[in-house]
């Protein structure tokens, strides 16, 4: 076991309580997300586990050997562990090359310039490499530091939301590159996201977190098609939540349905078309059945009355 977490408690004041005997296993060559709204604790989770900070009880194992937060460890983070956070920390007058070579061995110089040229195409950088920081974005001064904690080859790598700066258009090539990358070459990854359908596919592991809790531990698609509760089926979007009355006046399987879930079929339960939208890639409607509002997803725009299939 790579990572594990033991009866963790930790506060950030006495009148606010975060994590309460918390626990935690993380297997090596795993790419697992930490999921959940903002203020969940995800980050503090993170910063917890490179020891950024002190907790009150409870133990941090990282590769069989104990983390410790600032107060027994002046210099933050094990040797074969990064983070990459909010704040980027790049050297301000270094090319995006240097700052990429920080931790590289200067013994050989050729295999240097080799590995700064191969991760810089791992972040889609490879233009940039004699620029400055103070000239690229906050996206691309992200997309920096994450090769330069590449670069030491970790055992584990701590994300915390990696794609906030980052245009959709480049998100989409980086996600696939990066978590490509970080499985050919074996390094264990947890990333803190907003964003968790975006890095679904590429996901071994989803963790759930509510106010300190973990709601929920399990692979993608089991999270995703059976969400422990409310909290968790809303982290995938929008999701039509059914009391247990209705599921049962229904005669419906499941509490949570997705809206691409509920089908349009001409013998199903009668509805109300209210609103028929263009969407993208689909129409986002919004039906009536027994005086419930709906959400569903169809190729094509829909009115008046039809009949949905669940």
């Amino acid at each position: 076991m790579l990572l594990k977490i033991n009866q963790l408690y930790f506060s950030h004041s006495p009148e606010k309580r975060l994590f309460h005997n918390f626990n935690l296993k993380v297997e090596a060559g795993k790419i697992i997300a930490l999921a959940g709204e903002s203020g969940c604790g995800k980050s503090t989770l993170i910063n917890l586990i490179y020891g950024l900070l002190d907790w009150e009880k409870g133990e941090i194992i990282f590769d069989g050997k104990p983390v410790f937060g600032p107060k027994k460890n002046i210099v933050p983070g094990e040797n074969e562990m990064k983070l990459v956070a909010q704040n980027y920390d790049l050297m301000p007058y270094a090319t995006v090359a240097e700052n990429v070579g920080k931790f590289i061995s200067n013994i050989n110089l050729n295999e240097k310039k080799a590995k700064i040229e191969e991760l810089l195409q791992v972040v889609g950088l490879e233009e940039y490499a004699e620029t400055l920081p103070k000239y690229l974005s906050g996206g691309q001064q992200q997309r920096v530091s994450i090769a330069r904690a590449l670069s030491v080859m970790p055992k584990l790598l701590l994300l915390d939301e990696p794609f906030s700066n980052i245009d959709f258009s480049r998100k989409v090539e980086l996600r696939e590159r990066l978590f490509n990358y970080v499985k050919e070459k074996n390094i264990s990854l947890i990333i803190s996201t907003h964003e968790i359908q975006e890095v679904m596919p590429w996901l071994d592991q989803i963790i759930v977190l509510q106010d300190g809790r973990l709601i929920q531990n399990d692979d993608p698609e089991e999270t995703y098609r059976n969400p422990y509760n409310e909290y968790v089926a809303k982290l995938f979007g929008e999701v039509n939540v059914f009391s247990d009355n209705e599921q049962n006046s229904l005669n419906l399987s499941k509490k949570f349905w997705y809206p691409n879930e509920i089908k349009i079929t001409e013998n199903g339960k009668e509805a109300r078309v209210l609103e028929s939208r263009f969407a993208g890639n689909h129409y986002w409607n919004k039906v009536l059945l027994n005086e419930k509002n709906l959400v569903i997803f169809t190729t094509n725009p829909i009115s008046g009355k039809t009949h949905l299939e669940f």
